[in-house]
């Protein structure tokens, strides 16, 4: 009998399919990173337990969101509710139905339409052979005893007893072996595709900016449009990454100028940040995604912008007194981890799910590498980071606090 639920065991954990890793669950939120109207915020579309029922919609500033006006839409039937969010003062909506939705927000002038989909757990097979298996070997266990209390040779109480153990071992089992067992699909799933196993193209990208010129001191929209390598049609399945659809860094050539941005998903395949330069010259885009079933990708770009050098319009992007940095070896050696730690002007508070991040590029702008902080209490981060090759090396680290999030640039010399 050990033996015989041994090998179901073995067998259960051989077709279990491994979880995806940035998988929206059942009974969990759902954060989202966007830049709106000049503000940096996360939106937190909390997990919904019933349905028909409130969904409820909270928004995290750094250091302030404004007024954020939803509009929700039910994609299967049309229906629409609307409300308002803002910082301590969070959105009740009601559902309907699980399935596809979108999440129209509003601030400033602009506008993002966030996709997601409603779920509802509504279990799993395991649980009821878990409470079914206990449920029987009770039973049994209470006929093994009446049995053996009237009967006096105890064979058939014997019988019973080794069956009621045996439906207890199974349940004990499963239960032992549940993170590791085939999750049931929650209502308003999406249904998986059959080539999924195969994955999908990685998307291919154009990086423009309206007006295609734009002037050093004045806004323009840096818009992202991407589409399949195979088909050519928009991507609109991006997957959450690291708390965001999109991560988009833009620096200037010389590293001068460096924003760290979350755009706004204006259409299927498009998407797109307001940004301001204050001094003319070629600027590069680099885009973190990652697209279902695809993997992460990195795609780059670059456009111009003409004029005058003005005043920057936010000085305090970029501040090397907010923190010391100390890089250990201090001439770290090519291919090789070297530790980067950042003394902190303040008490870091999570952002993007990190304590912090540091973004690396090349100085010919041909290498960019994120990593994130380690974890390290206090007011410092320390970071591991290998650098591929001999050069030099542009570097931010970045980390928010109840003042809002504080960018400290530096260099990195890796000799040959």
């Amino acid at each position: 009998m050990i033996r015989l639920l041994f090998l179901v065991g073995l067998l259960v954990v051989m077709l279990a399919s491994p979880a995806a890793a940035h998988d929206v669950k059942a009974g969990a939120d759902l954060r989202i990173a966007q830049t709106i109207a000049g503000a940096e915020l996360t939106l937190v579309i909390k997990a919904t337990t019933r349905v028909p029922g409130p969904l409820r919609v909270e928004v995290i500033g750094f250091p302030s969101a404004p007024t954020l006006d939803l509009r929700l839409r039910s994609v299967t039937d049309g229906r629409v509710v609307t409300g308002t969010v803002a910082p301590g003062r969070p959105a009740q909506l009601r559902v309907e139905e699980t399935g596809p939705h979108e999440l129209t927000v509003g601030a400033g002038g602009e506008r993002a339409v966030i996709p997601f989909r409603v779920l509802v757990d509504r279990g799993s097979g395991w649980e009821f052979l878990i409470y079914g298996g206990l449920f029987v070997a009770g039973l049994l266990l209470v006929g093994g005893l009446l049995t053996g209390a009237f009967n006096r040779r105890g064979r058939s109480a014997f019988v019973v007893t080794a069956v009621a153990a045996a439906g207890l071992a199974v349940a004990a089992l499963i239960v032992i072996l549940d993170p590791w067992l085939p999750a049931g699909s929650p209502a308003g799933a999406e249904p998986r595709p059959t080539d999924s196993l195969l994955g999908r193209p990685y998307v291919q990208r154009v990086v423009t900016t309206v007006p295609a010129r734009p002037a050093a001191g004045e806004e323009f929209v840096t818009r992202v449009e991407l589409f399949d390598g195979s088909t050519g049609r928009p991507v609109d399945d991006l997957t959450i990454h690291h708390e965001a659809m999109a991560h988009l860094v833009v620096t200037s050539e010389d590293g001068r100028y460096f924003r760290h941005v979350h755009p706004l998903r204006t259409a299927p395949g498009r998407l797109e940040v307001r940004l301001r330069a204050d001094r003319p010259g070629r600027y590069l885009t680099y885009v973190e995604l990652e697209r279902t079933d695809s993997g992460g990708q990195l795609l780059t770009g670059a456009f111009t912008v003409t004029g005058s050098p003005t005043v920057s319009p936010d000085p305090a992007i970029q501040d090397a007194a907010a923190g010391t940095v100390t890089v250990t070896p201090a001439a770290p050696q090519a291919g090789r981890p070297a530790s980067v730690e950042v003394a902190t002007s303040g008490t870091p508070r999570p952002w993007l799910g990190m304590a912090g991040h540091l973004i690396v590029r090349g100085a010919d702008g041909e290498f960019l590498g994120h990593v994130h902080e380690m974890g390290t209490p206090g007011n410092r981060l320390r970071f591991t980071f290998s650098f591929p090759a001999p050069g030099r090396y542009l570097a931010w680290a970045q980390y928010a606090t109840d003042r809002g999030i504080t960018t400290v640039p530096f260099t990195v010399e890796v000799p040959r």
